[in-house]
C-alpha cells in the first residue's frame, strides 16, 4: 500500500509560566514521534491521558505547530507551509472530536454545520449544490432530512456526533483524525457510532488516525496499534500482534486493565494496576521514563532512554528488557 502520512522525529512542547518571580518551565508533550501511515489503514493511538495523544492528532493536521520534526503528507511537507499553502490540503485532511455537542456552534443549524466546510474549502458549488450534498451526507450518517433546520441543543449525543462526522465527510477527504470519538456516548451509542465510521470507512476508502484511551475500542478499528506513555512511542505493531504479544511493560499493563465481558473469567482475571501516579512531563523520570512504574526496572532503565528498535513483522518496542518482559 502507498504511505499517504510520514512523521519523522516530531517533537512539541508547550511553555509553562508559573509566578511572577517562578522559573519558566517547559511541558514536553512530544517528543522523537516517527511512524507512516498507507492508504486505507487506520492508525490506533492508545495511552493514559496526559500521555499526548491528542496533541500528536493536532499535530498532524497542523492546528498546533510542532517545534521540530516533519509531517510529510503525499510528498509535501505540512509543517514548511504557511497557512495560505496549507488551506488546499485541509479538503483532504479532516478531524471528529471528542465531544459533539461542544464543537458544534449552537447558533447554527445542522444544515448550517454541515455545509461550513464546502464554502470555505470548495467555494466553486453554489448553494443548491452545497444543499445537495449536505441531504445526501445526512442520509450517509443516519440523519433524516427534515433535521436539516434544527439547532445541536435539539439532538442527543450520539446524534450529535454523527453531525460531527458528516462535517469531517462533507470535503470528501483522504484522512481523519478521531480524536475519542466514541468516549462522551453510551456504551449501546459507542458500537453505532463504531459500525458507522467502519461502512464510511470502506465506501469513501478513507484513512483514519483513531485516538482512544479504551484498548477495547481500538482492538476492533485499527490495523496497527501505536501506544504512548509521556510524551513517547513505546511500542507500535499490528493489532492482533500486540493484543497477543505485547512486548512493553505498560502495554501489558494496560491490557490487564481491560474489562472482561464474561463474568466467570473476569472473576478468575487478576487486574495488576499500575504502581503509582503517571510523572509530570514538566519533570520526567531520567532514562526510560516509566521507569518509577516499572515492574522489572533495571539500572540501565534509571541512566539511559531506551530507544524505539525495529523487532520485526511490523514491530517497534522501545525498551530494555523487552526480550525479557
Amino acid at each position: 500500500m502507498s504511505i499517504l502520512l510520514e512523521v519523522k522525529d516530531l517533537k512539541k512542547t508547550f511553555p509553562i509560566s508559573g509566578s511572577l518571580f517562578a522559573k519558566k518551565q517547559t511541558l514536553t508533550a512530544l517528543e522523537n514521534i516517527s511512524f507512516s501511515i498507507s492508504k486505507g489503514e487506520t492508525l490506533g493511538i492508545v495511552g493514559e491521558s496526559g500521555c499526548g495523544k491528542s496533541t500528536l492528532g493536532r499535530c498532524i493536521l497542523q492546528l498546533l505547530t510542532p517545534d521540530t520534526g516533519q509531517v510529510v503528507w503525499l510528498g509535501d511537507d505540512l509543517t514548511s507551509l504557511g497557512w495560505r499553502k496549507m488551506r488546499p490540503h485541509r479538503k483532504d485532511l479532516q478531524i471528529i472530536f471528542q465531544d459533539p455537542l461542544a464543537s458544534l456552534n449552537p447558533r447554527l443549524t445542522v444544515g448550517e454545520i454541515i455545509s461550513d466546510p464546502l464554502k470555505t474549502l470548495m467555494p466553486e458549488l453554489n448553494q443548491k449544490q452545497r444543499k445537495e450534498k449536505v441531504l445526501k451526507m445526512m442520509k450517509l450518517v443516519g440523519l433524516l432530512p427534515e433535521m436539516i433546520s434544527r439547532f445541536p441543543h435539539e439532538f442527543s449525543g450520539g446524534q450529535a456526533q454523527r453531525i460531527g462526522i458528516a462535517r469531517a465527510l462533507i470535503t470528501e477527504p483522504k484522512l481523519i483524525v478521531c480524536d475519542e470519538p466514541v468516549s462522551a456516548l453510551d456504551v449501546s451509542v459507542q458500537a453505532q457510532i463504531l459500525n458507522l465510521l467502519s461502512d464510511l470507512k470502506d465506501e469513501f476508502g478513507l484513512t483514519l488516525v483513531f485516538i482512544s484511551h479504551d484498548l477495547s475500542v481500538v482492538r476492533h478499528v485499527s490495523d496497527r496499534i501505536m501506544v504512548l506513555y509521556l510524551g513517547r512511542m513505546v511500542e507500535l505493531a499490528p493489532s492482533g500482534d500486540l493484543y497477543d504479544d505485547p512486548k512493553h511493560p505498560y502495554t501489558k499493563a494496560l491490557l490487564r486493565a481491560v474489562p472482561v465481558p464474561d463474568p466467570i473469567k473476569a472473576r478468575e482475571k487478576t487486574i495488576e494496576g499500575l504502581a503509582g501516579e503517571i510523572p509530570s512531563p514538566i519533570n520526567p523520570p531520567s532514562g526510560c521514563t516509566f521507569r518509577t512504574r516499572c515492574p522489572i526496572v533495571i539500572d540501565q532503565c534509571a541512566n539511559e532512554r531506551p530507544i524505539i528498535e525495529d523487532i520485526g513483522r511490523e514491530r517497534k518496542v522501545a525498551c530494555h528488557r523487552w526480550r525479557t518482559s
